[in-house]
């Protein structure tokens, strides 16, 4: 990569990065709020940081790889975001595991609260994506 490019990787991942805490520290705050009025008689066995912090790593990975190649001027995006997909989804499994292998009786609260902030981050990775292919097209 050229000076320029790296410029332009280091602005979208800056830009990114900003609005990934954002999102996650107000879905964060939304969660807790609502956890804590609505269901503070439930244990949950993964606590609810840890559930935002994979989703925050894992979405901050997919994009800087993604953003790395843009800007290296490979045009497969989709073709990794659909394979990087697929390995989150692994990843949320064995991050699951402990769940859903436990003695709990209710594994519902457990699982809801993971999957609600996976899928808004899914579709926070794939508006980040198609503005990609967006960037690609014009």
């Amino acid at each position: 990569m050229n000076s320029i490019q790296e410029k332009e990787f280091r602005r979208r991942q800056i830009s990114f990065v900003g609005l990934l805490s954002a999102i996650t520290v107000i879905l964060l705050g939304l969660h807790y709020y609502i956890y804590y009025y609505f269901a503070a008689s439930v244990d949950l066995k993964i606590p609810l940081w840890t559930v935002y912090a994979f989703h925050f790593i894992v979405v901050l990975l997919i994009y800087s790889f993604i953003n790395y190649r843009h800007t290296s001027g490979k045009t497969d995006v989709f073709n990794v975001f659909m394979i990087l997909t697929f390995l989150k989804m692994i990843l949320a499994v064995v991050f699951l595991l402990p769940v859903l292998l436990s003695s709990l009786e209710n594994k519902v609260p457990d699982v809801l609260n993971f999957f609600f902030p996976y899928f808004i981050y899914l579709g926070l990775e794939v508006w980040t994506v198609t503005n990609f292919l967006k960037e690609k097209t014009n």
